[in-house]
């Protein structure tokens, strides 16, 4: 007799994990959202001032890149920079070719300009935390062999500027922006530079609940449910959320004043459940003598400028997804 898989757990209609440790991501929630959680294909072509492909730059994990070339490379009199890309979904859910990616991540290519190397991050709970750190980790060395002329990849070869290489992430992204600088300030990244971080609404949390947590209104993209359950799945075995990669501020995380850490640029929302934590971090990094600047989004939740519906909807949404954009290309054009 076949038996039947039990389901152990259940994630806000985007994830149920069963005993026999499959995982089904099969979006169960309401079907006018569905289509942010779409793969977008490549299109070498330009489609909007944008072209993508996706490019295998490890035959042996298979780990992959998208990459956004604007068309500003066919004008542009010198090199673009490059945004380092990491997805967010609490380790646990979506991936680099999602419609809510595409459509935030082609626009900051065009905008800034700068090519966007989006990295597809293995999931959780299958690959367990550090996995997807070590993916980040291992794109940004990636793209230190193409710099050193070691690889090569035709589209970055030729028109990005190794020079300037910036680190940014949505959510749970954004903790990988921080582990990924951490890792890499202790190695000679030479002729490539990490220009500057940019964590988005990072999922930096304490085992504890904050303030925050329990005030603040929950979102689409960000439930006490996700946060408890998506980390539980994600973290090491026995670990809590005050795990470095959680709580990078917290007693467990290497002090910030021994870090290596390029220029930052940290952005929150007013309104996120997290932002309690997520300011512990940015006051941690200021006592610690780094360089840090603060870019806050009155009024909105987490991972706002990802929602697209509410971003064509609501011009409140659509004015703060432009500032958050325009305080990214100053970051950027000066770093």
């Amino acid at each position: 007799m076949v038996q039947e898989k039990k389901l152990v757990d259940e994630v806000s209609g985007w994830l149920r994990a069963y005993d026999d440790g499959s995982v089904d991501r099969t979006w169960t929630g309401p079907p006018e959202v569905k289509f942010m959680a779409e793969a977008v294909p490549p299109h070498e072509d330009f489609i909007e001032g944008v072209a993508t492909r996706d490019v295998t730059i490890d035959s042996n994990s298979g780990l992959r890149v998208r990459i956004y070339l604007p068309e500003q490379v066919l004008t542009a009199k010198t090199k673009l920079p490059i945004l380092l890309h990491f997805h967010g979904g609490g380790f646990c859910i979506s991936q680099a070719d999602w419609y809510m990616y595409y459509h935030i991540y082609a626009r900051l290519a065009r905008s800034v300009p700068a090519i966007c190397v989006s990295v597809y991050l293995r999931l959780a709970p299958e690959n367990k935390l550090p996995a997807a750190c070590d993916d980040g980790y291992a794109t940004l060395l990636w793209l230190k062999s193409l710099a050193k002329g070691e690889s090569h990849e035709p589209w970055l070869n030729d028109h990005a500027d190794f020079n300037r290489v910036f680190l940014i992430g949505d959510s749970s992204g954004g903790n990988i922006v921080h582990q990924v600088a951490v890792r890499a300030g202790n190695l000679d990244l030479s002729p490539l530079r990490l220009a500057g971080g940019i964590p988005i609404h990072p999922g930096f949390v304490r085992a504890e609940r904050s303030k925050s947590e329990l005030e603040q209104p929950e979102s689409p993209f960000l439930t006490l449910d996700m946060v408890d359950k998506f980390l539980a799945l994600a973290l090491p075995i026995g670990s809590t959320k005050d795990h470095p990669i959680t709580c990078p501020m917290g007693p467990a995380a290497p002090a910030m004043e021994g870090l290596n850490l390029p220029p930052f640029l940290f952005c929150v929302a007013e309104k996120d459940l997290i932002k309690d934590t997520e300011m512990e971090y940015y006051e941690a990094m200021r006592n610690a003598n780094k360089e840090v600047e603060l870019l806050i989004s009155p009024g909105m939740g987490h991972s706002f400028y990802l929602n697209k519906i509410a971003v064509d909807m609501d011009p409140n949404y659509a004015a703060q997804t432009a500032s958050l954009i325009a305080g990214i290309k100053e970051f950027v054009n000066k770093h």
